[in-house]
């Protein structure tokens, strides 16, 4: 089934219909002022702890010593109401800072909030994404659903190709991150028509809480917005949105005295040939477009001092209207005909071919270093295993970094030549390091890898464990992303999710069941598990009614069980009642209302046992 985890997961608690009205107003201008009540409800509230509650984040403390597992024991109506009054008087904890290494050898700060302003921050970004997403530029894709680098790389090859671009202004922000000015990062969002006072103060209070350094000391930012924190993406891209459209504004959606008829393509787009063709004859217009990831961005244009004009206008419209400082090492413009220029770890030119100019790319030179000190390191964590367990799990992490690197790298054209220069030096230290446990002959049984690599001869096995090739690896075109893809269109949905197959009224009214001793895991799970089973019981297969479904603890709790998802199970209530009951003439009773067939029995029987209870 095509399924996303995030909309699964606003379906589960009727979010969905909520965002998708707030998507539609947004593209529809409207002024949004009553946003903390969506905000602070319960639905939206537990959908937060759903979408965060498995992030690599939620498990690392705060300045208050608490993470996801201390959120995951209170009770439902506790949680929700601890977030609700954390809204309602807002104050942010101290903000941890930590610093991690950088791929160039520098650190990287990060700003760790505590878990319940996490799950703050989750709450209004659920909010606030639906809203932003119907106001950002089409060639923004850092940080966005349904976005990636791929789309960014598609759309440079489409500058070259098809475009014939190669002139391109490179331009690098000094520490975005840390130089974001507040008062203007408030002033745009509210320029997107989100103007919910109480809401603008809570995103004021998020940018100014204090950070405690790594010494102890305590600072007070006055600009910047926290790496780490789960709103800052966003909220980053807000701040660059006006330049995704100043530019736009330069050339492509240029007014014209009169109307063009442009055709429509079967994607979507639009051909607005007749339109750039008057513009170039007509006006001195600079031909310019920009495509942009996150902070790093590029402008295109038609010739060399096109771009040097631009250079300097958006040098100076940063500085000006945001507040922004660019990097005049780091910043340049490049002929593409003649050196490559650096993209999110791609390097791209144009080289002739007959006679045109085509895209060439590679890893950049710190890719292929970073990458192949990585896996060097990993081959030597399995030179000094410990017993076979700790050599399987080290050889499925390096596996897994091999595949990382063909699935990020592969759209760059010249990919098989770079990951030969990476499988040469690694596979010299493979054999010294590994020399008399690697060999040749064996049998792939993970089928990722016979599927992906079996035809290659670089396969390698220890201890009957594939060792996936690092330089065997094809290049692929990059898509760009579909134009009708939206997740907040039920149209838009189509193509990359499929709604549920059960009757999402039982489901919703399951949510809204309130037990006061169940803590919240437990009711997030139980939801989950009824969608996954389809609203059926898990022995007898029948569909359930609300008042027939009870959430089963496999491994009892008084037994050392807990709420996770993978010790619960939907059953039947008289299946529940038959797994706990002992006196032969209840079970006779329950078994005569069941009627369970032999494969239900065993089902039955198999959940007895775990709780200690002999079959029947």
């Amino acid at each position: 089934m095509t399924k996303q985890k995030k909309l699964r997961h606003s379906e589960y608690y009727d979010m969905q219909p909520v965002f998708d009205k707030l998507y539609a107003d947004s593209r529809n201008g409207k002024i949004f002022t009553g946003l903390m009540e969506i905000i602070g409800c319960e639905e939206n509230i537990r959908l937060a702890y759903r979408n965060i509650k498995r992030n690599g984040g939620s498990n690392t403390a705060g300045t208050d010593k608490l993470t996801i597992k201390d959120i995951e024991k209170l009770p439902v109506e506790q949680y929700v109401g601890i977030v609700q009054r954390k809204l309602m008087f807002y104050k942010p904890k101290p903000v941890k800072r930590v610093e991690i290494p950088k791929p160039n050898g520098k650190m990287r700060p990060l700003g760790i909030p505590t878990i319940i302003d996490r799950l703050v921050q989750q709450c209004i970004l659920q909010v606030m994404e639906p809203i932003c997403e119907a106001k950002f530029y089409e060639r923004s894709n850092g940080f966005r659903p349904n976005r990636s680098a791929e789309n960014a790389i598609a759309q440079c090859y489409k500058m070259i190709n098809l475009q014939k671009l190669y002139f391109v202004v490179d331009v690098d922000i000094k520490g975005f991150f840390d130089n974001v000015n507040h008062t203007k990062l408030i002033q745009q969002i509210w320029h997107m028509g989100i103007r919910d006072k109480k809401l603008l103060c809570i995103i004021r209070e998020m940018l100014k809480a204090p950070i405690v350094m790594p010494d102890g000391t305590v600072e007070h930012p006055t600009k910047g917005t926290p790496q780490g924190g789960i709103l800052s993406p966003l909220l980053s891209n807000i701040v660059l949105n006006e330049l995704d459209w100043w530019i736009d504004s330069q050339w492509e959606n240029m007014p014209t005295k009169r109307e063009y008829r442009c055709e429509i393509r079967p994607n979507g787009t639009v051909n607005k040939t007749a339109i750039y063709g008057s513009l170039k004859n007509t006006t001195t217009l600079k031909e310019v477009h920009i495509i942009r990831y996150a902070d790093d961005f590029k402008l295109f244009c038609r010739k060399r001092s096109d771009a040097e004009k631009v250079f300097i206008a958006v040098k100076l419209w940063l500085q000006d209207r945001l507040k922004l400082e660019i990097s005049e090492e780091k910043s340049k413009i490049v002929n593409l005909k003649r050196h490559y220029s650096e993209f999110l770890g791609f390097e791209i030119k144009a080289v002739r071919k007959r006679k045109r100019y085509v895209v060439k790319s590679h890893m950049t030179p710190k890719a292929i270093q970073r990458e192949k000190d990585k896996l060097i390191e990993q081959v030597k964590q399995i030179a000094h295993v410990q017993d076979r367990d700790d050599e399987a799990r080290e050889i499925t992490l390096y596996n897994s970094m091999v595949f990382g690197i063909h699935n990020y790298y592969r759209y760059a054209t010249m990919v098989a030549s770079d990951c030969e220069q990476i499988h040469r030096a690694v596979s010299t230290v493979m054999k010294n390091r590994l020399y008399g446990r690697l060999t040749k002959k064996g049998h792939i049984n993970e089928v990722y890898i016979r599927e992906n690599y079996g035809k290659s001869k670089q396969i390698r096995f220890i201890s009957s464990k594939t060792v996936a090739p690092v330089g065997y690896v094809q290049t692929r075109t990059p898509l760009f992303k579909k134009k009708k893809v939206c997740k907040y269109t039920p149209e838009g949905r189509e193509e990359i999710h499929k709604n549920l197959g059960i009757n999402t009224s039982i489901m919703l009214a399951l949510m809204r069941i309130r037990e006061p001793r169940r803590n919240v895991e437990y009711m997030d799970n139980r939801i989950s598990l009824y969608a996954a089973q389809y609203g059926r019981c898990a022995v007898t297969g029948k569909e359930l009614w609300l008042e027939e479904i009870h959430c089963h603890h496999k491994l009892p709790v008084k037994m050392g069980g807990d709420d996770r998802y993978s010790n619960l199970v939907i059953v039947h209530r008289i299946v529940h009642q038959l797994i706990h009951a002992t006196a032969p003439e209840t079970i006779i009773a329950y078994l005569k209302d069941l009627q369970p067939d032999k494969k239900a029995l065993a089902k039955l029987n198999a959940l007895r046992v775990m709780v200690g209870n002999p079959e029947i």
